[in-house]
């Protein structure tokens, strides 16, 4: 599990596009606003829902899968699902390591404040497992683009994607060892559970998307693209995987609304193409009768 992680966090940083990161860099303010979004609101809506709701109390597993989904990083393979539907994938790849560098700071503290005892690893050692887990895939990134050069990790970009897809299939298929006996046992539970991990997706995406429309539909949807998927699989590395099963199913379930967003989201994609050719056909017809 946890090798996986490191893979597909080395594959990611690996391909970092650096002239585009500075592109944005010299605009900083939405990847600023995008970054304190996902790193410090998202978790803190989190803790404060599932407190007030009393969740911590009546479901102690499914409020520390809740709370693991939120202070964990946008998932690593967010730009590329970003650019998958055509949207805006250089602002999700600088907003996601933006990011994804703040998690070892912001995760123990989130994890002080609402978790108490149901983490069996303290907020510290969560935050060193976190740094070593990243900057460990950061070094060996930075010295595979050092050693081979970036022409060449351009030239065989498919040969990496074709790694990329064997590496994410050992990890769902680590991570959904125990679902199919789940199912059977409580079909009921599962398909409640489901639902919710459903629910809990698409409520990032839509707030994601309404809080930032000014930037543009599309770029607000390639951030709430981003916010809704969760590096789950870095937080279940930083802890081991000594987590309760209903953790465990959560966090399961959740990867199907992340890897059929592409075909869920064809629908909002199709409408606003289709508006941006109305617009466009409007703007040609204006000038020609001009």
């Amino acid at each position: 599990m946890k090798l996986s992680v490191s893979y597909l966090l080395c594959i990611s940083f690996m391909r970092v596009d650096i002239t585009a990161l500075r592109d944005h860099l010299r605009q900083p303010g939405i990847v600023l606003a995008a970054t304190g979004w996902t790193t410090l609101t998202v978790p803190l809506i989190f803790g404060v829902s599932c407190l007030a709701t009393g969740l911590d109390a009546h479901s102690p597993d499914l409020f520390l899968a809740l709370m693991l989904q939120a202070v964990a990083s946008p998932m690593m393979a967010a730009p590329a699902l970003a650019a998958l539907m055509g949207l805006d994938s250089t602002l999700v790849l600088i907003t996601l390591v933006a990011s994804t560098a703040l998690v070892p700071l912001t995760a123990p503290l989130f994890a002080y404040a609402f978790f108490g005892s149901t983490l069996t690893l303290s907020p510290l050692a969560l935050g060193l497992k976190l740094f070593a887990i990243l900057g460990g895939s950061l070094f060996v990134a930075a010295a595979i683009r050092w050693i081979v050069g970036t022409p060449a990790i351009k030239q065989h970009k498919e040969a990496i994607d074709g790694l990329n897809i064997l590496i994410l299939l050992i990890f769902v298929a680590a991570v959904m060892g125990a679902v199919a006996g789940s199912f059977l046992a409580d079909l009921v539970k599962m398909i409640k559970l489901a639902l919710f991990a459903f629910a809990v997706f698409f409520a990032l995406l839509g707030v994601t998307a309404l809080i930032f429309r000014r930037i543009g539909q599309e770029r607000a949807l390639a951030l709430g693209l981003m916010v809704s998927q969760r590096n789950m699989g870095l937080m279940l590395a930083a802890t081991d995987g000594a987590l309760p099963g209903l953790t465990w199913l959560y966090f399961a379930l959740c990867q199907f609304p992340i890897y059929l967003s592409p075909q869920l989201l064809k629908p909002i994609l199709r409408k606003l193409t289709s508006r941006h050719s109305r617009k466009a056909d409007l703007v040609v017809k204006a000038t020609g009768e001009s």
